[in-house]
């Protein structure tokens, strides 16, 4: 049975977030909140939370799932970027964006895209989950929480819980996010490519 936490968007019980983390430790998958909508999240060297998220998310291995870091001072450990990327990164960073880039080794290959060795990269801006990555102490790994044969983010606390209840550890109440999408940004050829165009805005990349 699914724990659920009610935060404060913008103060967020520590107490709480802690015992997230520990779920996170014992290999759960929890539901939380996100500068655009909420999310699935695991711990990222986890393979059985892994296939619990890809099952709940309904996705192959094919499908690029995101590592989520506090800032960029994370990123050389997981990604390979040149100075054009990171100074493109650091232009729309904490954000609503997602940005494929080429894994480093440090990346599980269950992780990574089967043929194309990418990852998804981004820095939320949202307080909750800030705090918690924070708590955690390591980047987590997410997928926006679609549900199979739906085409929206789930996005009431109560109904995930309900719909969810048995799947995930824990959900994460901090009121409902935006239901619009990360926008997604291919980095890995020679100008930035925009796959998906959502809550982000590209003129801040100048795209």
């Amino acid at each position: 049975m699914a724990q659920f936490f009610s935060v404060h968007p913008d103060n967020p019980q520590i107490r709480l977030l802690k015992q997230a983390v520990q779920l996170l430790g014992q290999g759960s998958v929890l539901a939380v909140p996100t500068d655009s909508s909420y999310a699935l999240v695991c711990h990222l060297d986890d393979k059985n939370a892994v296939d619990q998220l890809r099952r709940i998310r309904g996705v192959d291995e094919k499908h690029h799932l995101t590592v989520l870091c506090r800032d960029l001072s994370e990123l050389a450990n997981y990604a390979k970027v040149d100075n054009r990327q990171f100074r493109a990164l650091k232009q729309a960073t904490p954000g609503a964006f997602t940005f494929i880039l080429e894994a480093t080794k440090e990346i599980p290959r269950r992780v990574s895209h089967p043929q194309r060795k990418t990852i998804g990269l981004r820095v939320p801006d949202h307080k909750v989950l800030q705090e918690l990555l924070a708590l955690h102490g390591a980047p987590l790994l997410a997928a926006t929480l679609i549900l199979p044969d739906e085409v929206q983010a789930l996005n009431d606390p109560e109904d995930i819980r309900a719909r969810l209840e048995h799947q995930v550890g824990a959900v994460i109440d901090a009121g409902a996010c935006s239901l619009e999408p990360t926008t997604v940004i291919d980095m890995t050829g020679d100008e930035p490519e925009i796959l998906r165009r959502g809550q982000g805005d590209p003129a801040r990349l100048g795209l």
